[in-house]
């Protein structure tokens, strides 16, 4: 590894993590985390490490929406909506929020409080009052939830103690690919049509896509759109009633113009940008992506082709074997990567 540092900075990620994965026990956990899990899941492993004194703390990015989630988590664990109070704090919000917190933390209630980075003063308060909570014993059920922005004035002991999630997207075309999968519900899934499941599978590539271009700097996007899995979701809404309604022919155009031009698209300011957006579902979304075509924009050889229609966990397996990361995967020249990665060596050794 110390001759591929000095030799090939930009290979040296890619280095460590084969390192990683092959040295320790079980190393491609620490490399893929919570690649194949989506956000409900690993909620719902968090709330099971919770307690009434450990706050489960929303760092926020763009399109996150924790409210929907924690309200689902809710429903799953025996939790009536009535008793999940929602506070978004601002003027005047301190008392409302205190109010909220002790009904919870007597009768078993879950309070969310959002944007508590607009109130750092009440951020002090909000401790002491959680240590008296630990003091007194709080109801068994009672849950606080949190949720910021990513700022440096929360307090250190209300992070100490709190359990951190976030949902920024992970790196490389296959983790991407994993997560956006994982959004989708398995039993709900394996009962949908196959052409609906071939129709997600190449929009999961293509929302991958779209994130993962954003780490060539000026060479992938022009400027830096905030793109989302909360547009993969909206995507696969309305594929499913647009089939639902035409269930015998799959209307292209409505598709293309409904994913590049307002799902995504409606994130995108620059011409240019919006031109290749629209190109690359030209070349995706069409009617060969029913007989298996090569997924990969560009190439002169089988690397990655849409599967035939199947189940879910197939599809899984699928991207699972998916060749190493290329470039070509996103419709760019294979030395488009250099820049990039030696950038990457710099930022992690400088951490170092």
């Amino acid at each position: 590894m110390m001759i591929v540092r000095v030799l090939r900075p930009d290979r040296i990620t890619t280095c460590l993590s084969n390192f990683i994965e092959k040295t320790l026990p079980n190393g491609i956990d620490y490399t893929e985390c919570d690649g194949t899990s989506s956000p409900f899941d690993i909620l719902y492993s968090s709330y099971l490490d919770s307690t009434t004194t450990t706050p489960l703390y929303f760092i926020l990015s763009p399109g996150a929406n924790p409210v929907v989630d924690v309200e689902n988590l809710a429903k799953k664990v025996g939790i009536s909506l009535a008793n999940v109070h929602v506070v978004a704090l601002g003027d005047g919000q301190d008392k409302v929020a205190f109010e909220r917190l002790e009904l919870g933390h007597n009768e078993g209630h879950w309070v969310f409080l959002q944007n508590i980075q607009l109130m750092p003063d009440f951020l002090k308060d909000l401790e002491k009052r959680l240590d008296q909570y630990a003091l007194q014993g709080s109801n068994p059920s009672f849950r606080l939830f949190l949720s910021s922005d990513p700022v440096k004035t929360i307090p250190i002991g209300l992070l100490e103690r709190s359990i951190k999630l976030t949902n920024e997207p992970p790196q490389g075309l296959k983790p991407n690919m994993k997560r956006a999968w994982s959004t989708f519900n398995r039993e709900e899934f394996d009962a949908k049509e196959p052409k609906i499941r071939t129709v997600l599978f190449a929009l999961s590539y293509f929302h991958s896509m779209m994130l993962e271009r954003r780490k060539f700097g000026p060479k992938g996007w022009n400027r830096g759109y905030p793109f989302s899995a909360g547009d993969l979701r909206d995507s696969s809404i309305v594929l499913n009633n647009y089939l639902n309604l035409n269930p015998g022919k799959v209307p292209w155009d409505d598709l293309r113009y409904i994913f590049g031009e307002i799902m995504y698209g409606g994130h995108i300011t620059d011409d240019r940008d919006r031109r290749f957006c629209s190109t690359f579902l030209d070349n995706l979304m069409n009617e060969g992506l029913l007989e298996e075509p090569e997924l990969f924009p560009f190439v002169d050889r089988e690397m990655f082709r849409c599967p035939a229609p199947t189940q879910y966990d197939r599809y899984a397996e699928f991207i699972q074997e998916a060749p190493p990361e290329t470039p070509m995967a996103y419709g760019l020249h294979p030395n488009a990567e250099i820049d990039f990665r030696t950038k990457q060596c710099t930022a992690l050794f400088g951490t170092l």
